[in-house]
């Protein structure tokens, strides 16, 4: 899918976000720039949340608790070991009931399990081209 610009990504995520179970473990691949914290702030506003939406970057997890679901939004690009993960509870986050989002999730691949839902996301001309891949 072709996305001509960035409104029409967080729209994206917005159509996303109905599609989504209540504890769905998302994987956002892409590279800098492609979207990918843009798409979340389009899911996270068809949940309800009206407040800005920054990338954790240097934080590794935003958690979000909204009216009926929590939402866990993580960035592993600062990450250079998935031990790194321990620090902050990687194991009891991705058990929990929430909407799991990773970003960059390459960086702690051989700590997570397999995703619900993989996003590709890459710069392509002005837009953006997402693909999705689902579970066989």
């Amino acid at each position: 899918m072709h996305l001509p610009d960035f409104t029409a990504t967080e729209n994206y995520g917005e159509q996303l976000a109905q599609r989504l179970d209540k504890a769905a473990l998302v994987f956002l691949h892409g590279e800098l720039g492609a979207g990918k914290t843009t798409l979340v702030r389009g899911i996270l506003r068809a949940l309800g949340h009206t407040a800005a939406v920054k990338s954790p970057t240097y934080t590794l997890l935003e958690p979000y608790e909204l009216a009926d679901r929590t939402v866990y939004h993580f960035d592993f690009y600062r990450i250079n070991d998935a031990q790194e993960l321990d620090f902050i509870g990687l194991d009891e986050l991705l058990d929990a009931q929430a909407i799991k989002l990773i970003e960059w999730p390459e960086r702690g691949r051989d700590r997570l399990p397999a995703p619900d839902v993989e996003l590709f996301l890459t710069l392509e001309g002005e837009g953006r081209r997402i693909e999705i891949t689902l579970p066989d």
